[in-house]
């Protein structure tokens, strides 16, 4: 074989090596983020006006950390969900008051977190805030925890009435005291939200919608929220004065897995 010969022989030797190299490589397997179906949207590009506080992007949760799947703090729903909100927040708007959303889709990768969360009965560092009464131990049991959430079919929202203006919330310090959810408002962690009786996921009975030891203010700030969105389509869950799900759903029977991100909704 000439000189040359050999030479192509080990540059084509060589490159073939490299191709070998960059498809065995992670890079190069890594599999594509799943994005939202066309029907999925931002809410912020339907309302605007809608405050958005995003729990689970922060450490202020059950869980004490960012949660699975939260890569950025917005709000994506289905269309007709979040043009139902739109709808509603138009009429607080003439009251004088807004909509304020704490949860909105949820990618299963984030119920899987939740799940092993409560899996670990070690992890109590949020208790003393959000389940000061419950055992952690029965948080399945007791129906808090679970292993599918109907927020990950894209047409359930958390959310809450603030009164306009609205105030600004001071961030949760980690290791900071904390105070019972259902400590009246003054004592629990501040937040600009008309007085519900308690705060967002606190798991407790007094979380139920019409808990009967809910009265007075509260009880009418309830039902303020419930009704407007009512009028609108929405679903309360009963033992979840924060809790609404859009109906008819467009997606009824399945759970994305997309993350929480711009990315997600680009171009929709």
């Amino acid at each position: 074989m000439t000189r040359l010969g050999t030479a192509l022989r080990a540059l084509v030797a060589a490159a073939t090596a490299l191709l070998s190299v960059a498809a065995a490589s992670p890079a190069a397997q890594a599999t594509p983020e799943p994005k939202a179906p066309q029907e999925f949207v931002a809410l912020r590009s339907v309302d605007p006006t809608i405050i958005q506080e995003m729990r689970y992007t922060t450490a202020h949760n059950f869980v004490g950390e960012p949660v699975d799947g939260y890569r950025q703090p917005l709000c994506i729903l289905t269309r007709p969900a979040a043009q139902a909100l739109h709808r509603a927040q138009v009429r607080l708007l003439r009251q004088g008051y807004s909509l304020k959303v704490y949860d909105c889709y949820r990618p299963q990768r984030a119920v899987d977190h939740f799940v092993r969360w409560a899996k670990d009965l070690r992890d109590e560092r949020m208790k003393a805030e959000f389940y000061p009464l419950v055992d952690k131990s029965r948080l399945f049991a007791d129906g808090y925890i679970a292993e599918k959430s109907g927020h990950s079919r894209g047409s359930t929202v958390d959310l809450t009435i603030v009164k306009l203006p609205a105030p600004p919330t001071r961030p949760y310090v980690p290791g900071e005291t904390l105070v019972p959810c259902y400590a009246p408002q003054e004592e629990r962690f501040p937040d600009n939200s008309l007085d519900m009786g308690t705060g967002f996921d606190c798991f407790d009975t007094l979380s139920h919608t019409d808990d009967p030891r809910v009265q007075g203010v509260q009880r009418a700030n309830r039902q303020l929220l419930k009704s407007t969105l009512a009028a609108q389509g929405f679903v309360n869950l009963p033992e979840e004065w924060w809790h609404f799900t859009y109906k008819p759903e467009p997606f009824p029977d399945t759970y994305f897995d997309f993350p929480v991100a711009r990315r997600s909704v680009a171009g929709h």
